[in-house]
């Protein structure tokens, strides 16, 4: 018999001090200042009805859907929402849509292509055809699970692919072509009709991502926005991935795939039977998935409704015209795109005011902004994911931006040592040693080991980053990410 509970460590209000102290070193995650990571539609008592919702599922267990049948439940009424709105269900063009959900867009990406490559067993070689804006996750995928990549260049112009040119990518190994509504980087819908018809023609499935924008196309559409049509009306598409945790609104960890009928998705399940424990069987890439996610995002879909996400785009709506108003009032700067969705981004238009620089005035002012680096011709610009959280600070960040504009002319460009640039262009990947970039990462003022808040000055390391080639970007950050993970003793 068990007389007293066991003793407790540390205090659980030392704890909640400990993890405040903690977040206080982040970057904001409420009041529309940080335009990227997160979704804020700063709607009172939702984040403690998600929170609450969160709890009450935090420890039931998404392997055994017989043993918690509320989460089966909840997924499925989860996949019914996201089905409806994106054009399926019942009486629709795709009447017998379904799908599963996961724990973010990387995840729903990486199963739709697992879906493809395993219905086409026959193929040994198998290949992905993608815009060169399709998300990184596409990338990420096409490692993971050992499919070539094949990018198909997009328009400096309009950031979208010839519908020619990706049939023309489209060869006898390729199992899955994708496109993105829109893609992430510049905000625009690619051609998605005319890409699902050439796959459907060479007998190929079709991914529409949506997981940025598919929650508020739709509602853009009934607001006049002339969107595309992206979702499963076309008969080409076969699958769709959107996340909650975006323009939903729901907390972290929650996005769904869905594919046109039961058959496509039947490839995305793995299960295994070859062993003495319980049989497996996942839809999704992880065994064990806590309720809590699932949970919160039912809460908030259901509590927000249809009336409230309308409302929410349109405010959001509002907030992006703003915004690329005020882009464009500023001499030396220019939109890239037409602000056709929820992103705003921008380029600059003399060599004398530098981009980089002005990330690093904006984010002085409080505004943290999304620097992206050039690639195959496209431009270096500032990225703004617009929120509904936004729409009452516009009128700031105008003002703010045509003053950290003129702050960044006068600072001017960074310059690198040409010795420096040398080094970048001479230097091979597997050159740079975990010793080699913690150097380089002390002579740019950033230290792997301390805590703080986020870093201001941003600019040289990007500029450093801009002026590397690519493989070498990727080990150099490879590696800075190495020394930042390592054990808290």
């Amino acid at each position: 018999m068990i007389d007293a509970l066991p003793p407790v460590g540390v205090p659980a209000d030392k704890v909640l001090a400990e993890l405040g102290d903690l977040r206080a070193a982040d970057l904001p995650t409420h009041g529309g200042r940080l335009f990227a990571y997160v979704y804020d539609p700063a709607v009172p008592g939702l984040d403690e009805l998600a929170n609450s919702a969160y709890a009450l599922a935090a420890h039931v267990n998404g392997l055994d859907p017989t043993a918690f049948p509320s989460l089966l439940a909840l997924e499925n009424a989860l996949v019914g929402a996201a089905a409806r709105l994106l054009g399926a269900g019942p009486g629709t063009a795709a009447p017998e849509v379904v799908g599963s959900v996961t724990g973010g867009g990387t995840e729903s990406l990486i199963l739709a292509v697992k879906a493809a490559r395993d219905a086409r067993p026959e193929v040994t070689r198998p290949r992905l055809v993608v815009p060169a804006t399709g998300h990184a996750a596409f990338a990420k995928a096409a490692h993971y699970l050992g499919l070539a990549l094949d990018q198909v260049p997009v328009s400096a112009e309009t950031f979208r692919p010839a519908p020619e040119e990706v049939a023309a990518a489209i060869g006898p190994e390729t199992v899955l072509v994708a496109c993105s509504a829109p893609s992430y980087p510049h905000g625009v819908v690619d051609p998605v009709a005319e890409i699902a018809e050439v796959a459907a023609i060479a007998g190929v499935r079709c991914h529409v991502d949506a997981c940025f924008g598919g929650w508020t196309l739709p509602y853009l559409r009934r607001l006049g926005v002339p969107v595309p049509p992206f979702d499963f009306a076309l008969p080409g598409v076969t699958s769709i991935s959107v996340d909650l945790h975006k323009y939903a609104y729901a907390p972290k960890g929650v996005s769904v795939l869905l594919h046109r009928d039961a058959g496509l998705r039947r490839s995305q399940y793995y299960a295994f039977a070859g062993w003495p424990g319980y049989t497996l069987v996942n839809p999704v890439l992880s065994s064990t998935r806590s309720g809590g996610p699932i949970a919160a995002a039912y809460a908030t879909l259901r509590h927000l409704g249809d009336a409230g996400y309308l409302a929410l785009a349109e405010r959001t709506l509002t907030a992006v015209r703003g915004l690329a108003d005020a882009v464009s009032a500023v001499d030396g700067l220019r939109l890239v795109a037409e602000a056709e969705s929820t992103v705003v981004c921008f380029a600059g238009t003399e060599p004398g005011l530098d981009l980089f620089v002005l990330a690093d005035e904006l984010t002085r002012r409080g505004w943290h902004t999304q620097p992206q680096l050039s690639y195959a011709g496209l431009p270096a610009t500032i990225h703004l994911s617009v929120t509904a959280s936004v729409a009452p600070r516009v009128a700031d960040f105008a003002a703010d931006l045509a003053a950290a504009v003129a702050d960044a002319r006068l600072a001017g460009p960074v310059r690198l040592p040409a010795e420096l640039l040398g080094m970048l262009d001479a230097l091979a990947p597997e050159q740079l040693t975990p010793e080699l970039v913690a150097q380089m990462a002390a002579g740019l003022g950033l230290d792997p080991t301390a805590a703080g808040r986020p870093l201001e000055r941003m600019a040289l390391v990007n500029t450093l980053l801009e002026a590397s080639p690519v493989p070498v970007r990727e080990r150099l950050l490879t590696e800075f990410l190495g020394l930042l993970q390592r054990p808290g003793w």
